[in-house]
């Protein structure tokens, strides 16, 4: 998975025909998409780069606000990992080059369906860095997205994750 999608509960099967529909606009022409068993997830696989994915959508709302329905959230991963300390943490480590000694960072975490201490992986990933911690504005966002039994990380700007509603309200304003 490089990408995982959220939609509103019930409408996967839609949100599904959108990003398949989405990617194979921009090019992948057989993106594996899977609807998981947490309501209103999906992940998928493109052979895309998954931050210049969410770029295009980006663009592509503000041109056409109408033409993402279903897709809520569209976030990019660059990493995937089984859900444990050790596993996350070493796939933190192998994009921890992403962010620079003089830019700040934040840590975010979404767990769905494990019981992996959030509080320790914060503190273990932590030590490993030693830029200053922004949480209000940090140049990049440490994301870890828990799936259950996998694990998506990746190391973003705020601007690499598309939330479809903030979006739209941006362009009314």
């Amino acid at each position: 998975m490089n990408l995982i999608v959220t939609c509103a509960r019930h409408l996967e099967p839609e949100t599904e025909e959108e990003i398949t529909k989405i990617l194979g606009e921009m090019g992948d022409s057989e993106p594996s998409i899977t609807i998981t068993k947490m309501s209103g997830i999906l992940t998928a696989q493109t052979s895309l780069n998954p931050i210049e994915v969410v770029k295009k959508i980006k663009e592509q709302l503000i041109d056409e606000p109408w033409s993402i329905r279903y897709c809520l959230r569209i976030i990019p991963i660059q990493k995937v990992a089984e859900t444990n300390l050790d596993s996350i943490e070493n796939q933190v480590q192998e994009l921890s080059d992403q962010i620079s000694d003089d830019e700040t960072y934040r840590i975010s975490i979404e767990k769905r369906n494990s019981d992996v201490s959030g509080q320790e992986l914060i503190s273990r990933i932590a030590k490993k860095f030693k830029n200053k911690v922004s949480l209000e504005f940090p140049d990049k966002i440490i994301l870890i997205e828990i799936l259950g039994n996998t694990t998506g990380v990746a190391i973003l700007k705020k601007s690499d994750v598309l939330s479809v509603e903030k979006t739209k309200r941006s362009i009314s304003e």
